[in-house]
């Protein structure tokens, strides 16, 4: 039997407070886990040569900066820091905004030549389908010639893209991408429309870690074609932050010996 001490009131509220103190306490989580559940996701598009349908969240700015390095090709070496900058108007449409903050190119006769890159200016088009799982989008822009010409072509370049993005299997994601490039810089004789295919294999291992693979290729008249083999891996940070690390290796003799990235996507903040 219980003893009460005298002078002092028992406790005779426990159930109805702890009750009280549930509710409360459910009150204010449910929201929380509610935002949590809500949390804005980063949507990279980086290292991959392909781009998926897949839009940024709608009025976050969700940047991407990164670093690479590529042996071979035209050049001895070639390292730049690329950055790119995507904004989803709505829940179909999107700009891109990208270009490389600073270039350091070594020429097959060991001089070296700095600056920034050029600045490709894209707007993105979203097409959704019946199936939550497959998705189409339609890219459109221009690379404008900011670089100096020991850096760029000096030449305005306009491209047009198709992109077909599915789900398959378990935990598995494909894009697909078809590309026609009017080419701005080229020697007499040569073909004016470069066309370009990529098609990017991703896998998620788990809620942090992924691994993608990637060929890719690009054609014109009366040039060499290109062709690369891209495999890497990205980690989750937080939903917002992603991490990437990647390399690439020539399938042809007129592409760069070998590539080695990496980098991060970033949501940095709501804009409206």
């Amino acid at each position: 039997m219980a003893t009460i001490t005298p002078g002092r009131k028992t406790n005779m509220n426990i159930a109805p407070n702890c009750w009280l103190a549930a509710l409360a306490t459910t009150l204010f989580i449910a929201p929380v886990a509610q935002a949590m559940e809500e949390e804005p996701v980063a949507t990279p598009y980086r290292p991959s040569v392909s781009m998926p349908a897949a839009l940024p969240v709608p009025g976050w700015l969700d940047m991407e900066f990164g670093w690479q390095r590529t042996n071979g090709g035209g050049d001895k070496r070639r390292e730049s820091f690329p950055v790119t900058a995507k904004l989803a108007l709505n829940a179909d449409w999107g700009i891109v905004v990208g270009g490389e903050l600073r270039v350091r190119r070594t020429d097959q006769s060991d001089t070296i030549f700095t600056g920034g890159g050029d600045t490709t200016f894209l707007v993105k088009h979203r097409i959704a389908t019946a199936d939550e799982g497959i998705a189409w989008g339609v890219v459109a822009g221009v690379k404008s010639p900011t670089a100096k010409h020991t850096i760029g072509s000096g030449k305005r370049d306009a491209t047009i893209m198709g992109v077909l993005s599915t789900d398959f299997a378990k935990n598995y994601h494909f894009d697909a991408n078809l590309t026609l490039t009017q080419q701005g810089a080229r020697d007499a004789g040569e073909g004016n429309v470069q066309t370009g295919w990529a098609a990017a294999v991703s896998r998620s291992l788990n809620d942090q870690w992924g691994i993608f693979a990637e060929p890719s290729s690009t054609s014109r008249s009366a040039t060499k074609s290109t062709g690369q083999f891209l495999f890497g891996a990205s980690y989750n940070v937080s939903k917002r932050m992603v991490l990437d690390i990647a390399a690439a290796k020539r399938m042809t003799n007129a592409t760069p010996d070998w590539q080695i990235m990496f980098g991060l996507t970033s949501l940095l903040g709501r804009l409206w």
